[in-house]
């Protein structure tokens, strides 16, 4: 396959790429086509790497209004909710939600999902179902699962032994939830609990850390050091750490010196964050976002996820990343021109680096060619236009062809 003429990550020249046994082949100014080869005439579009949703939840996919919707828009009621929701779970049903919102995302460009998966039920309902789903799909999106303790490791009766029987059952990641423990004390310990697990079982990091506007809620640091000091580091993610944004400036500054060090990667979540975030505020009313911005300025890698789609947490929610996109550089002042035209790497290359998947990811020669095709020249137009996604392209093979719509004007 030759694809012709295409500006490859916003860059200024055409370039013409190749396609050969499933990887990129050559990268060059003009290549000439093979005999019978298959040419996509690209003239002008743009060529990015494939979209990553680094955090959503598709155990609680396409749940919302059952028992009962959100009404309230909190964190604390969505977790009420969803406790009553999982009692009914069967394998089928999360297998049929996942699936279905799976492909919704795959038709959205997104070939890479870390999805959590709420291990405090002890029948496994969720974690089995999305086990083999993990399998099913593999051939068109590839799928990280997150042992994830949404009511405690030490606050719910036998966490320890439920989040070692989810890493025993193949979990790629371990995950924990320490502002909603009981007490700091149990946050701290579960995190120490975790990091060992993950020490022990060569398996990676994902916290819900500090998910929540209050400024005492400090459990990032500890992340963090512990990131830093078993030499876990890249392979650590912290997410939401929304009480990031209520933090006095004076603290932020010395806790960006401990993130450096860690190399720790932060997972913001827009749409949601912005939701759910300052509820319990009159005026002035908290964003409930973390510093993407500063974050991003210290080259501490950040990356956007959807986080929910559809379920207790967030009624809404269509699989495509450019909604993610869109409100989190407006949430976070990310604005400036060349801002809104290299805010794709939230979704692509940074969030390659929290999977921990750059070994197989990126447009080079040699890599997996996997690659998106949109029908305009630069993200800047790509997302303000929302054009269409003219190509998505997984190991040398398309999974999704749109034909540009024609519209037609009569005045």
């Amino acid at each position: 396959m030759l694809i012709k003429q295409v500006y490859i990550e916003n860059s200024n020249s055409k370039k013409d790429v190749r396609i050969m046994d499933g990887k990129f082949a050559a990268i060059e100014t003009s290549i000439e086509p093979y005999q019978n080869e298959e040419v996509i005439e690209a003239d002008g579009k743009l060529l990015l790497p494939p979209f990553i949703d680094s955090h959503v939840h598709l155990d609680a996919t396409l749940t919302a209004g059952d028992p009962e919707w959100n009404e309230s828009g909190t964190l604390f009621d969505g977790i009420r909710i969803w406790a009553a929701r999982k009692q009914k779970l069967t394998k089928q049903d999360v297998k049929e939600r996942a699936l279905q919102t799976l492909k919704k995302q795959a038709s959205h460009g997104l070939q890479f999902v870390r999805s959590h998966v709420d291990t405090t039920d002890p029948s496994f309902t969720a974690l089995e179902a999305l086990l083999e789903i993990r399998d099913e799909v593999k051939d068109f999106m590839e799928l990280q699962l997150v042992a994830f303790p949404q009511e405690g490791i030490l606050s719910f009766p036998k966490g320890k032994e439920l989040l070692k029987t989810a890493v025993d059952e193949g979990v790629d990641v371990i995950g924990g939830i320490p502002h909603f423990e009981f007490n700091r004390d149990y946050g701290v310990e579960s995190l120490k609990y975790l990091v060992g697990l993950a020490e022990k079982y060569d398996r990676l990091v994902d916290v819900h850390c500090d998910e929540i506007d209050d400024p005492n809620s400090r459990h990032l640091e500890v992340l963090a050091t512990l990131a830093y000091e078993t030499g876990l580091k890249n392979r650590v993610t912290a997410s939401h750490t929304t009480a990031m944004g209520s933090y006095n400036d004076a603290y932020a500054y010395k806790l960006m010196r401990l993130l450096k060090l860690s190399e720790i990667n932060m997972v913001s979540n827009p749409l949601i964050n912005m939701h759910l975030g300052g509820r319990f505020d009159t005026y002035p009313k908290r964003r409930g976002l973390t510093r993407v911005k500063e974050l991003d300025k210290n080259l501490i890698n950040v990356s956007f996820g959807e986080d929910d789609i559809k379920d207790p947490w967030y009624p809404m929610g269509d699989g495509n990343m450019l909604d993610p996109i869109h409100m989190g550089i407006h949430a976070s002042q990310l604005m400036g021109y060349h801002q809104i035209l290299d805010s794709y790497q939230f979704v692509t290359n940074n969030a390659a680096k929290t999977l921990n998947i750059e070994d197989h990811y990126g447009i080079e020669v040699g890599k997996p060619a996997s690659c998106l095709i949109f029908n305009a020249s630069n993200f800047y137009d790509e997302l303000n236009e929302r054009k269409e996604l003219l190509y998505s392209i997984h190991n040398g093979k398309i999974l999704v062809q749109t034909e540009p719509q024609v519209k037609k004007i009569n005045f």
